[in-house]
């Protein structure tokens, strides 16, 4: 609607000279709204960017146990984590009793010789060498455990050279110590020898045992390398005497 009002020119009740200042504000307005939101949105971009990256540096590599890069047996346990299974005493509460009961008695007659001498305080070779003779067939057992656990199918221990010839090395060993029947000292040195490498390749060298079993194998190797220790001992100190004379 135009009209004309005192010689000036009205648009819709507005002045003609008001007019473009207005659209200029207006305009000015909408320069700084645009600019405002610019800016706004650039800085959120920034902090955005910003986050991003922060977020990218902030990712730790992955690291993977070693346990989990294992081959694992069927019942779901790592061979790393069996071979590599601390030793303890409290392990012997989980033994089977057949197993416990079995090995424990296993050294009767390694403790029966030196409890023999110590009672007569004399030496006997014939029992000394008997205590040798038993521990020499003990050497070869763990030989031959160790070669019958590494052949079935899935074990841990597989039948490759290190296995089965760690295997036979102490039946060799305990053929060596029969040989010594003239010399109770040396077949004794080497029994132990024997029963301390056994010991060490089943701790230490070849994987799969479990740990009930590792600790009964220390405790008894211990035992019967103390009581080889004495007979040697009353050799040394005690006087000499044959089994004959004991019946006269």
């Amino acid at each position: 609607m135009i009209r004309f009002a005192a010689g000036r020119r009205i648009i819709s009740g507005v002045s003609v000279w008001r007019c473009p200042q207005q659209i200029t504000r207006a305009a000015n307005y909408s320069t700084k709204a645009e600019q405002l939101f610019h800016s706004q949105a650039s800085s959120v971009l920034h902090s955005s960017r910003a986050a991003s990256i922060n977020r990218l540096l902030s990712i730790r590599p992955l690291s993977w146990h070693a346990s989990r890069l294992c081959h694992r047996d069927s019942q779901g346990t790592s061979v790393r984590e069996n071979t590599k299974e601390g030793f303890s005493l409290k392990a012997l509460t989980q033994a089977p009793k057949p197993a416990l009961y079995l090995g424990f008695s296993g050294l009767i007659p390694f403790l029966t010789a030196p409890l023999l001498m110590a009672a007569t305080q004399s030496f006997y070779p014939e029992v000394a060498y008997a205590q040798v003779v038993y521990g020499a067939s003990i050497v070869s057992f763990l030989g031959g455990a160790r070669w019958g656990f590494a052949i079935p199918a899935g074990s841990p221990a597989q039948p490759d050279w290190m296995n089965l010839g760690n295997s036979v090395v102490p039946s060799l060993v305990a053929w060596l110590a029969l040989l010594c029947r003239d010399n109770i000292a040396e077949g004794a040195l080497v029994v132990i020898m024997g029963l301390g490498l056994s010991l060490h390749y089943d701790l230490t060298l070849l994987p799969g045992y479990p740990a009930w079993f590792k600790a009964m194998r220390t405790v008894l190797t211990l035992v019967a390398t103390f009581s080889l220790v004495a007979t040697l001992t009353f050799k040394k100190f005690c006087i000499e005497k044959k089994i004959k004379e004991i019946q006269n």
